[in-house]
């Protein structure tokens, strides 16, 4: 478990689910504004910098290539992370053919699966989501054959240009950034991260699981409000960050131009 002991007078951020490149160019771009204006507001006071996955809609790495674009987003972030601030990933179902990019380029640690943090005394559960709990067999199965190491392989030995021209139709064909479905609470018995969080807890005490890949922006008590169970949307239509200072917030990013927050919810 790795140990992060609050600095006086700063916040830990999370953020996920941004899907840059998606649906074209020239909208995602307006979004990626929006994004590092964030950034830009969040690096007075921010300590640790947490992205949960799918910060594009497709990413994928050659021995000696990477996608085209991104620049100012990868440029603020090596920014955020050379003025000392720490930068963890974790890989979602987008961009799970990330390798060592970000570690290299950026700085950042990477991580490809659920991890534990103590973070101010409090134990947190962090994950992308995409794989956990019962159900989505399909999915499972799928993300089996696109992290097979001889499937990979195969896809490195694709021109780049004609290896994303094919990705990003699969991608945006499979679910265009969010299904409808994503836009609507099933209830918790219906919830699988809310299911897997609650079986976590009938052998483990954790107090906040934070996921993306839901798309849904919610807070949920879990364990008679002993635990929390957050998930912190995306950056398509609800523009949702966490911060943590001792006691989390999921706040929204304002649409317009000044970067002001407003409270969302509290716990």
């Amino acid at each position: 478990m790795t140990t992060i002991h609050l600095q006086p007078n700063k916040k830990i951020y999370f953020a996920s689910d941004q899907h840059f490149g998606a649906p074209n160019p020239a909208e995602s771009k307006i979004r990626e504004d929006k994004f590092i204006r964030w950034l830009n507001e969040i690096k007075s006071d921010a300590q640790v910098l947490f992205l949960m996955g799918d910060l594009f809609d497709f990413w994928h790495e050659w021995k000696h290539v990477v996608p085209k674009g991104f620049v100012r987003v990868l440029g603020k972030l090596a920014e955020l992370k050379d003025s000392g601030i720490d930068i963890y990933f974790f890989v979602g179902n987008h961009d799970l053919w990330m390798k060592d990019y970000f570690e290299k380029e950026i700085g950042a640690t990477v991580y490809f699966e659920k991890q534990d943090f103590d973070i101010g005394g409090k134990r947190f559960l962090l994950a992308h989501g995409d794989g956990l709990g019962p159900g989505d067999k399909g999915y499972k199965r799928m993300k089996k054959l696109f992290t097979n190491p001889v499937a990979q392989w195969a896809f490195r030995w694709l021109h780049p240009d004609i290896a994303m021209r094919v990705a990003m139709y699969m991608s945006q064909k499979n679910k265009l950034i969010s299904g409808e479905e994503d836009k609507q609470f099933l209830g918790e018995d219906r919830e699988f991260l809310i299911q897997y969080s609650k079986k976590k807890l009938e052998t483990e005490q954790i107090d906040y699981f934070i996921y993306g890949h839901r798309h849904l922006p919610m807070v949920l008590d879990l364990n008679g409000g002993q635990a929390k169970y957050i998930n912190l949307g995306d950056w398509i239509g609800y523009y949702t960050y966490g911060v943590f200072d001792g006691v989390f917030e999921l706040r929204v990013f304002k649409h317009g131009d000044t970067g002001e927050t407003q409270g969302a919810q509290n716990s």
